[in-house]
């Protein structure tokens, strides 16, 4: 992607403009207009400076202004994201601006470092935009993937080019990694993203009514059937179907997914006429599909099949620093459903987040995280709102010397190289210098004694 240029618009003598400074060190384009340019002006710059986020500020309680500029940049690039900016705020501007279809609101002053997360979420977006077929501008439903991990990028890099062509794909992963919300991204990242997507559960449908789910039936083909109904795979047809938990299928399940894959073709219970259907399959489990095959508890005809775009899903534990950022995410999820405010954490509560090993994976942390605004909570949440379980995990001091004698003897084994330490234990970098500081491990390989020794 091309250097980010942002466009702010707000007065001369706003404190944007040590924003500005901020972002141009951070290496994005950085252009201005006076909010209180004529409409022309404005258009105008937005023609020649082609920017990738609006900035729009309140100033001088010049809220309706303002708010004029950011609907005429709305009605002129529909889908250029816009961010309002305001001093003074309150519910009925915050609404005004939901109305008016911009897609951020916050309050002024704003630390740096937040504003530039608040606009790096934008511009992900508006790449994501890109990856389904919206150059220039942000697809506004495109499911997006939370994280910033190495993991989490080149999953997500292959599930883009993945999505460009029509190969099946297979998503694996442990219990709560997000495995339909991949199938979903690649769906949305695709052609047929205007089509349906269409999830079934494979464990959920006995055979006795697996082919009447699937393929649909005619009035009076088997008992209680009132009338003619498509299944599952017609209603999907130009679009994308999820075979999710297809590691639980029968034998008899299978074979008839099998079929499917090869001729596209369906065929209603209580008719001879088959239909051909235009289908984008995609299949996920958390089983060890290649093991099943040598059990021969999974078909090996099917595997092949499935497997040509195989994508395995990090657990949470690999992928540490998305903690935070998942948090937030859940957070502005789950706030505006009950207290409508956004807590503060404190250090020990990101620590033990950061240093349980999330068996649950991702949907354990949202579950947790739903759970805490069923409470009262106060201004700063510290760890004692967290479950008791997590809690007591934390504290059990032979896991902690477990993990401190296995960081102590990768970080020998490769001589301090902490690149080479953190590849081989899958951390990130980051997570690297936090287990040092945690365990309280010199920085620095200790020095032979014969090194110091005169001879």
């Amino acid at each position: 992607m091309s250097t980010p240029r942002l466009l702010f618009l707000s007065a001369p003598t706003t404190a944007f403009a040590d924003l500005c400074v901020f972002l141009r060190c951070q290496s994005f384009q950085v252009f201005s207009i006076a909010i209180d340019s004529e409409s022309s002006v404005i258009l105008n710059g937005l023609e020649h400076i082609l920017p990738d986020l609006v900035i729009v500020e309140e100033v001088c309680s010049g809220a309706d202004r303002a708010l004029d500029v950011a609907t005429e940049i709305r009605r002129a690039r529909p889908l250029l994201p816009i961010i309002f900016a305001t001093r003074q705020g309150s519910e009925s501007l915050a609404i005004a601006v939901l109305r008016a279809g911009l897609q951020d609101y916050l309050r002024l002053p704003i630390a740096p470092l937040d504003f530039l997360e608040r606009v790096n979420e934008h511009l992900e977006r508006v790449a994501a935009g890109r990856a389904c077929g919206f150059p220039g501008a942000v697809k506004r439903d495109c499911v997006q993937m939370v994280g910033i991990s190495g993991r989490l990028r080149e999953t997500k890099e292959y599930l883009t080019r993945a999505a460009q062509s029509n190969c099946t794909v297979l998503v694996t992963g442990e219990t709560g990694t997000g495995k339909e919300l991949a199938a979903r991204f690649v769906h949305e990242s695709s052609s047929r993203r205007d089509k349906p997507f269409v999830c079934v559960n494979c464990a959920a449908i006995p055979d006795s009514l697996l082919e009447s789910e699937l393929f649909g039936h005619t009035r009076g083909a088997f008992t209680d059937a009132r009338e003619t109904q498509d299944g599952l795979l017609r209603a999907a047809d130009g679009g994308t179907v999820f075979l999710d938990e297809i590691g639980d299928m029968s034998p008899f399940a299978q074979a008839k997914i099998l079929r499917v894959l090869d001729t596209k073709e369906v065929c209603r219970l209580g008719e001879t006429r088959r239909v051909h259907l235009n289908l984008r399959f995609v299949a996920a489990t958390n089983q060890d599909l290649l093991a099943m095959t040598a059990l021969r508890t999974f078909r090996q005809d099917l595997f092949f099949r499935l497997d040509v775009a195989h994508v395995h899903l990090p657990p949470l534990r690999e992928r540490r620093d998305d903690i935070n950022l998942l948090l937030r995410e859940f957070c502005k999820e789950f706030a505006p459903m009950t207290t409508g405010e956004m807590p503060e954490f404190s250090e020990d509560f990101l620590n033990a987040l950061v240093g349980y090993d999330w068996p649950g994976n991702v949907r354990e942390l949202k579950n947790i995280i739903e759970s805490l605004f069923l409470m009262r909570l106060p201004h700063k949440v510290g760890v004692e709102y967290l479950p008791m379980h997590l809690r007591r995990c934390l504290e059990r001091p032979e896991r902690l010397g477990d993990e401190r004698s296995r960081l102590l003897s990768v970080l020998l084994e490769t001589k301090w190289n902490k690149t080479k330490a953190a590849q081989r234990l899958k951390w990130s970098r980051m997570t690297l210098y936090r287990k040092i500081e945690i365990y309280n491990i010199a920085d620095h390989p200790p020095e032979a004694n014969s090194s110091r020794n005169p001879s």
